[in-house]
């Protein structure tokens, strides 16, 4: 296949395709679970904005590990989660769609593979087409024991009772930055921690040249579709290439590295956008754009150009819709 009529697009799993956040809804299976992840994940996009050497926005996933492994959570709850998610309306129909007109899909995602894989197949997703990140958790919750793992009893106290105070960032990275970087490493604990690398950031740019090569298409044909901090790097590197990098129900860090913003709680509105894509290239993207414009208190969807514009509109927009389709999750980088 000529790479005129190949045609690929990539999506973030969580946003794009559920509304659920794993991770989130991992922690939330243990009392006071939901405080603690809020805090780390806010700890997470302390980390990743202030460019951390070694550090990916994403990386949440790894620092959990040590209270997943406290509260003894398995494999089987990851893949129960994965089983019952719910799924953006019509997210299943808009990947046959693209399927069915051509499209390579992918998926690259910062979620555990057990999540990952159990909802690819929920989707119709190929196997071979996922990126997403390695969990081993069984093999290392065998490797450690009670004594390892009993400082974190410790730390989750302290952000379990911090929830309750008034946010302070330089409290937060303190009490972190001493467990996770001082405390852990050199232990059997922060040993299992440095061998998790989610696919968040700068590694989504990894996984997707990866894929790109694959499918002898470079990155300035992909269409990429993701919503939050953890896709920013990969956002970025479409949009400047000269591909359409979509922000779907975006929070501020995504929607500024897009191209276009789509605000709905439906996933196949993304499709008219693709057509026009395809028809005009990204000038033919900016004429939809501009002949879709409705008012912002409209039902959607919205469409928003976001390279190289003021995006203040776009994200009173796509907070609102973020909110209705992701829940609890919405708050999250």
């Amino acid at each position: 296949m000529s790479q005129e009529s190949t045609r690929c697009i990539a999506f973030d799993m969580e946003g794009p395709l559920t509304s659920q956040d794993a991770a989130f809804e991992l922690m939330g299976l243990v009392p006071g679970g939901h405080e603690v992840f809020r805090a780390i994940s806010r700890y997470d996009d302390i980390l990743a904005l202030a460019g951390r050497p070694g550090y990916e926005p994403g990386d949440t996933l790894a620092l959990i590990l040590p209270f997943l492994l406290y509260h003894r959570l398995s494999v089987f709850h990851i893949e129960r989660l994965a089983a019952s998610a719910p799924l953006v309306k019509r997210a299943a129909e808009t990947i046959g769609q693209l399927a069915g007109e051509g499209y390579q899909v992918f998926c690259i995602t910062t979620t555990y593979e057990q999540y990952a894989q159990r909802l690819a197949q929920r989707l119709g997703l190929m196997m071979e087409r996922l990126a997403c990140t390695s969990f081993p958790l069984e093999e290392m919750a065998a490797r450690l024991t009670q004594e390892d793992i009993g400082a974190v009893a410790r730390v989750e106290l302290a952000l379990r009772q911090r929830s309750v105070q008034e946010d302070d960032d330089a409290i937060l990275q303190a009490l972190l930055d001493a467990f996770y970087w001082e405390e852990l490493p050199g232990t059997p604990l922060g040993d299992a921690v440095a061998l998790v690398k989610p696919i968040g950031g700068k590694r989504k740019v990894g996984a997707l040249a990866k894929f790109a090569m694959s499918a002898q298409l470079e990155v300035s044909r992909w269409v990429v579709v993701g919503d939050s901090i953890t896709d920013n790097a990969m956002l970025t590197s479409v949009r400047d290439a000269g591909g359409l990098a979509v922000v779907f129900n975006g929070n501020q860090y995504a929607l500024e590295c897009g191209t276009v913003g789509v605000s709905s709680m439906a996933l196949i509105d993304i499709l008219p956008l693709l057509r026009a894509w395809e028809d005009g290239g990204l000038e033919g993207a900016r004429d939809f754009v501009s002949r879709s414009a409705v008012g912002a208190e409209a039902a959607g969807p919205h469409y928003h150009w976001l390279a190289g514009v003021d995006i203040a509109e776009a994200l009173t927009v796509h907070a609102r819709f973020r909110r209705l389709v992701r829940e609890a999750a919405a708050e999250l980088g």
